[in-house]
């Protein structure tokens, strides 16, 4: 998986790294049971903190998409949604939602985003699907 961070951007480096990894595990090019390069390799490749990396990897950890192992490293490892993570992702988008509609972004074309990058998760789902087969 290729990663791309903004170095220089507003968003810490540590939730850029979160956020592209649960990125590739919803796209599925990142799948159960793939092993994570070290927190040492990554930031190598990135010219980062290697606290920075492993920020992000224990926040993956508590969030529960990937597990931590001495001797494996950081795994993927995605578990299913419960209750509590169904209630903790409806707030955060109702937060997101409520940014759109604070600046003005029509509600079709909010709509229509989310159906857009919800069809691209779908799409990987289905072409993994049609491998396994």
């Amino acid at each position: 998986m290729l990663i791309s961070l903004d170095l220089s951007g507003d968003v810490p480096i540590y939730q850029q790294l979160r956020d592209r990894i649960v990125e590739g595990i919803a796209a599925g090019t990142l799948t159960g049971g793939e092993s994570l390069p070290s927190t040492r390799q990554l930031a190598a490749d990135f010219g980062i903190n290697f606290h920075t990396v492993n920020k992000a990897y224990d926040l993956l950890r508590q969030q529960g998409f990937v597990r931590l192992n001495r001797k494996s490293g950081a795994v993927v490892d995605p578990a299913a949604a419960d209750d509590a993570f169904a209630a903790g992702w409806s707030v955060r988008a109702r937060t997101l939602l409520a940014e759109a509609v604070a600046k003005g972004l029509p509600a079709d074309e909010v709509l229509a985003t989310c159906r857009a990058l919800l069809a691209d998760f779908g799409e990987q789902d289905e072409r993994q699907g049609d491998e396994a087969s």
